[in-house]
Formats: structure tokens, C-alpha cells, sequence
């Protein structure tokens, strides 16, 4: 039986020895008073792409480029003006259709995010981007171009590229520039386009554009997102034999026509692209170079005089992956809210869509003046036109960075 006292004893000599351990774990902390402080919890951020169906492609490009520019921003010491906090993806795939953009909406939603980035074909981001506007959810759009996308006056829907009307009007002005330099031998033109809300949108644009400017349209040929056969297109492109061929198409439907026109030695005297998903991408570039040579298009593309440009792009194709514009505009579109998070200092939707609408954003690898929001459109954007040649794609306008002059009119 143990007495009184030793059980005293006993007490009391755990008690020191506990004490002591305290101490000494206590004079750890004072020493180290960082180990005091919980890391802030982290930023969540959406990233919506549609990496299953037939946008997958361009999805994927894009969340690389979102990922590049979190990764960067995190290593960077994340939100200074939230203790440090770093960003979190919230990755949610849009599945190439807008019903899918609406659900992840909803899910990152319920899941806490402070705004999204992405979305990439039009469609998806007028349902995305009308979704979140009931949270007052901050969406940027990385590449959907439809103009409606902002004109409904949702106060959180930004668009930081430029739409397609900004787009129409400088493939236009470059095109007779590029015409009435090599003494006007395009007259006649046939227009292709995807049925959708983008190719239906820009063709309306350049068939009125054109018509005024005196080039003749013999028809416009409108086609189905996903398409399995281009035949059809090419034979009539070969009966009208059209000076110049006018598509606007998604990677895989563009493929198929330059190919088939290749295969069936249709050589108008040009093939003038706007925001075509192949036109400028350096998988059709490699993949099929007798089909992509010379094709040229007026698109999305980064700024070739900026380092950080040259600094991802080799980041990108280490990975054994293409270099396309998705990825560099993600990874502007991502610093960009980060940067209105930063000035923030907060949160909260609704002081992070002041922030961006307030934004004068220059850290970015886009070819854009400064950036200047009005009525969710940046004002600062603008496309370029490229020129597949050599292998390679080369910037041939505006004349301030081209890396190359036309070759045009196509012979041969």
C-alpha cells in the first residue's frame, strides 16, 4: 500500500518534471515567435475549363497557365496584405458544354472561392458568368468572345481580352492593309464559320464589314461543334474558288478543312483566320505543316518582346507540351485577381470586384495597354495577327513587334 506522503512525493516530482518540459518547450516558442501564429488560411480561387469533350484541349492549356501563375504568386510569399495567404485552385471542368460551367459555379460556390477565372468558349461563360453574379462572385473570362458576354451589365463579370467586335475590327483594318500592299488581288471571299454563338456572331460582323469595304462575299458556310467530315466545305470552297477563305472554327473543325484542302489542292490566294482554334497553335503547326503553312489569323496571342513570356513558354514546352495562347492569357487573367486581392486586402466578393473593376493591371504577358475596365471589358486589349512560316508562328501585326512581314498573296 503506498502512503500519503509518497503519493505527495510522487505528485510533486511530476509536477517538476512537467514543468520542466514546459519550460523548455515554452523558451522553443519565445525563441521562434512565428510558431506562435497560425498560417492564414489559404485564398481559394476557381478555375473553370472544360477539359473533357471536344474544348478539352484548349481547357487543359488553360489551366496550365492558371496553375503557373498560382504557383508563382504562392512562391512569392502569396497575399501579403492577408499575413501571407496562399492561393488554393478550386478546379472545376466545365465539360465543354454550359450546363457544366453553371454546376461547378454552384460548386465552388458552396465550396467558399473569391472568384473564377476561365471558362473559354462563349457559351460556357455567359451561363458561368450569369451564375456567379448571384453571389456576387467575381468572374474574370480568360477567352469566350461573344460581345453579349459583356453587355447584360453584370457588375461581376470582367473580361479581360478583347471581344469579338475589337477583334473583327483589327483583322479588317489589317486585312486591307495586307491587300492594298500587295496590289489588291483579293476581291472574292467565302466565310466559314461554327454554328454556335462566337462563329455566328463574328460572321455577321465580316460579312458586314467586308461587303462595305467592296470585297465580294460568295457565301458564308456555317458548320457543326464537334464536325467529323469537312468534305462538303471543301467542295463548295472549290466551286466558288474564292480569292480568300474566312474560317473561324474550334482546333478540330479547322484542322479537318485545312486539311481536306490541302488533300484537294484547294490554294486560294490566302487563308485569312480570326480567333481560330487552330490557326495560331503550334499542335497543328507541328502535327500538320504542310496544311498550316502560310495559314494566317488575327487571335489571342502573348507579347514576344516581354521576358516573362519567353520564361514561361520554355516553363511550358519542358513539360513536352505545345505552347498556346490559353496558357498565357490563364496565367494574366490569375495575376490580375490576384492583384485586386492584394489591394483588397480582403475576402470579401464584393471589395474584390471593386478591386478589379478599379484595376490598372500592367503585370501581364499580353500584348495590351494598360488595363482599363468599363462595363467589365478591358479597353486595354487587343489582338495580333500571326503567320504560320518556317514552322513556326510569327507575329505580322501590329507593325510595333512583328517578328515577321506577310507572306501574301499564297502561291503555289
Amino acid at each position: 500500500m503506498t502512503s500519503l506522503n509518497g503519493r505527495t512525493a510522487s505528485l510533486n516530482g511530476l509536477s517538476r518534471r512537467s514543468l520542466i518540459k514546459t519550460g523548455a518547450a515554452g523558451a522553443t516558442l519565445l525563441s521562434a515567435p512565428g510558431l506562435l501564429m497560425a498560417q492564414p488560411a489559404p485564398v481559394k480561387l476557381g478555375i473553370l475549363q472544360p477539359v473533357t469533350g471536344n474544348l478539352a484541349q484548349d481547357g487543359e492549356y488553360g489551366r496550365i497557365g492558371a496553375e503557373a501563375a498560382i504557383n508563382e504568386v504562392n512562391a512569392a510569399g502569396g497575399i501579403k496584405s492577408l499575413g501571407g495567404a496562399k492561393l488554393e485552385m478550386v478546379f472545376g471542368d466545365a465539360r465543354s458544354n454550359p450546363e457544366g460551367g453553371t454546376q461547378e459555379v454552384e460548386r465552388m460556390h458552396a465550396e467558399g472561392v473569391a472568384a473564377v477565372v476561365g471558362g473559354f468558349a462563349s457559351p460556357i461563360c455567359l451561363a458561368a458568368s450569369q451564375a456567379a453574379s448571384r453571389y456576387d462572385l467575381a468572374y474574370v473570362v480568360d477567352v469566350g468572345v461573344s460581345d453579349a458576354i459583356v453587355s447584360r451589365g453584370l457588375k461581376n463579370t470582367f473580361r479581360f481580352g478583347p471581344g469579338f467586335g475589337t477583334v473583327t475590327k483589327a483583322a479588317i483594318e489589317n486585312l486591307v492593309k495586307l491587300n492594298d500592299a500587295a496590289g489588291k488581288p483579293a476581291r472574292t471571299v467565302v466565310l466559314v464559320h461554327e454554328d454556335g454563338l462566337f462563329g455566328t456572331g463574328l460572321a455577321k460582323l465580316m460579312n458586314e464589314r467586308l461587303s462595305a469595304l467592296g470585297f465580294q462575299i460568295l457565301e458564308t458556310i456555317a458548320h457543326p461543334t464537334p464536325a467529323r467530315d469537312m468534305s462538303n466545305v471543301a467542295l463548295r470552297i472549290r466551286a466558288l474558288n474564292p480569292d480568300l477563305v474566312i474560317p473561324s472554327s474550334y482546333y478540330g473543325e479547322f484542322v479537318l478543312l485545312a486539311r481536306t484542302m490541302q488533300q484537294q489542292r484547294i490554294r486560294p490566294k490566302g487563308i485569312y483566320a480570326v480567333l481560330n482554334g487552330a490557326a495560331s497553335n503550334f499542335r497543328f503547326v507541328k502535327e500538320f505543316p504542310e496544311a498550316a503553312a502560310n495559314v494566317m489569323d488575327c487571335n489571342h496571342w502573348a507579347d514576344p518582346r516581354k521576358p516573362k513570356t519567353a520564361e514561361l513558354r520554355k516553363q511550358v514546352e519542358a513539360t513536352g507540351r505545345f505552347w498556346l495562347y490559353n496558357t498565357p492569357l490563364n496565367y494574366s487573367c490569375v495575376r490580375l485577381v490576384a492583384d485586386a486581392i492584394e489591394r483588397a486586402a480582403s475576402r470579401d466578393r464584393v471589395k474584390i470586384i471593386e478591386a478589379i473593376t478599379a484595376s490598372t493591371f500592367a503585370d501581364h504577358i499580353m500584348p495590351y495597354g494598360p488595363t482599363r475596365f468599363e462595363n467589365g471589358q478591358n479597353l486595354g486589349a487587343g489582338p495580333v495577327n500571326t503567320q504560320i512560316q518556317g514552322g513556326d508562328i510569327k507575329v505580322i501585326f501590329p507593325a510595333e513587334f512583328a517578328d515577321a512581314k506577310p507572306v501574301y498573296p499564297v502561291t503555289g
